[in-house]
């Protein structure tokens, strides 16, 4: 296993075309990008002179950074596709790197993405990130500079500034990418994207969105940091975990390996995270562009502890955008709300599912036309309702699809991604863009998508792009 170590002998990183010695710690210094407004651009197959085209009796040689959790989910769905080979995996955590290396026979194994990314060089094709959020970013950014396809977990990135600044990169170099929305691809959500194109349910009037799941209180931490510091396992390599992050001492159950989420160094919050799967077939299906403006309602107890404000999300919160209409909405703006924890969709939504509201999918957007509703589970069969006028719709014809293979098809030439970052990239945007309202609770922020900036509150603007800790730079960023 390579090991990460931080006084090595520089080497020259000729991907950004430069001819100075730089050491492995800084050499992420040395990526450049400008944070302007991205135009909404079809994703195609690799159109790119800086991938390798890989021939029909050749694999595509891919590299796992992130082997735990979803990491390992993620692996294990690639190594399912015939002609992909996973070459090399990466994990800060040793213990995890070896449990997937069992997976993956004859893969190099780093614990350091930034010495795969550029020792391995022109073995891999592609890579998928699959790491806590704060790292998103870096590593998917870093990737893309090197040619590589990039599948992505969500949220795509920690921060507003860095989903624009990725969502560029991925225009301008034309490679593959997939948002690890995984249900986004199925039948289901793709059947409710197809019947909101169709107007089943007439021109839209309201949009809710809720995850209200039991059982998932690890992940809603209320803190506060643990007093005392434990040391680390020896199996985990602590300082590449935090990464960009701040330092913090290790603690035992707290962060890794999957606490982070609570945590406002490392990851968005609940509506952050699930948020992403919640929102994809509302985004696609009335064709949302850049929000107008948003506000958030979070818990007393959360809000009136400064504590908990500058350090955890909240434990619920009730988000409100304001988009511009068009088509497919009956005025000239649509509200779409997400409700999570102890905030509920309001009864008379709830009403439209169960007239006693004895039941209502826990998690799921429903959208209330002029005709009807519909109602999209995360996960079952999305329902037009009232059931008895729509049962006679048919659902539509779909073939069936697979979210991993579909990007490795895609790499290999095939069709394009289902989730793109030129389409995913700016619903990331408006879903963080949710997490800066919940940081100012009650203030209506006024949002100018060009300029990315909140107009009305200067203090928001600082909770769109994170100060990165010394030694993890990413230079004019």
């Amino acid at each position: 296993m390579k090991k990460q170590t931080e006084n090595r002998k520089p080497s020259s990183l000729s991907v950004f075309g430069l001819s100075a010695q730089v050491s492995r710690r800084d050499f992420i210094r040395t990526t450049a990008l400008a944070c302007a407004a991205v135009p909404l651009l079809t994703s195609t197959s690799c159109r790119s002179a800086r991938c390798r085209v890989i021939s029909a009796n050749e694999k595509l040689h891919h590299a796992c950074i992130g082997t735990g959790g979803m990491g390992l989910v993620d692996l294990k769905n690639f190594l399912l596709h015939p002609r992909i080979q996973v070459a090399a995996l990466c994990d800060v955590d040793a213990e995890r790197l070896h449990a997937a290396a069992k997976l993956a026979p004859g893969a190099r194994l780093y614990s350091d993405w930034r010495e795969l990314l550029e020792s391995e060089g022109d073995r891999i094709d592609s890579v998928n990130v699959s790491v806590p959020d704060h790292m998103h970013f870096p590593i998917a950014y870093y990737a893309l500079r090197k040619g590589k396809h990039v599948y992505c977990q969500k949220p795509m990135c920690h921060d507003v500034a860095e989903v624009r600044a990725l969502t560029k990169l991925s225009v301008r170099q034309g490679l593959v990418t997939q948002l690890g929305t995984q249900l986004a691809s199925g039948l289901a959500n793709r059947t409710a994207v197809a019947w909101i194109k169709e107007g089943c349910i007439g021109k839209i009037q309201r949009a809710i969105l809720c995850s209200n799941r039991p059982g998932i209180e690890k992940y809603r931490l209320a803190g506060p940091r643990p007093a005392e510091a434990t040391p680390p396992p020896a199996s985990l390599n602590w300082n590449l975990w935090l990464g960009n992050a701040p330092v913090r001492p290790f603690a035992p159950d707290v962060y890794h390996p999957e606490c982070w989420r609570a945590w406002q160094d490392f990851g968005t919050g609940w509506s952050g995270d699930i948020g992403c799967h919640i929102f994809d077939p509302v985004w696609k299906g009335l064709g949302l562009k850049p929000a107008i403006d948003v506000v958030a309602e979070v818990q007393a107890s959360w809000k009136n502890s400064p504590t908990r404000r500058s350090d955890t999300w909240p434990q619920a919160n009730h988000i409100t955008w304001t988009f511009p209409g068009n088509a497919l909405t009956t005025g000239e703006t649509l509200a779409v709300e997400w409700f999570d924890g102890e905030f509920y969709p309001p009864e008379d939504v709830r009403r439209l599912y169960s007239d006693d509201l004895s039941e209502y999918p826990r998690e799921s957007s429903m959208l209330i036309g002029t005709e009807g509703a519909i109602i999209i589970p995360n996960g079952p069969a999305p329902e037009l309702l009232p059931e008895e006028k729509f049962g006679h719709i048919e659902r539509p014809k779909l073939p069936p699809r697979d979210h991993y293979k579909h990007f490795v098809d895609a790499c290999l030439g095939g069709e394009p991604t289902e989730s793109h970052f030129t389409q995913t990239g700016p619903m990331t945007e408006a879903i963080l863009l949710g997490t800066v309202a919940i940081r100012c609770p009650g203030e209506k922020l006024q949002w100018d998508h060009a300029r990315m900036r909140v107009t009305n509150h200067h203090e928001a603007n600082r909770y769109l792009k994170r100060e990165y800790r010394d030694g993890w730079h990413v230079a004019e960023f």
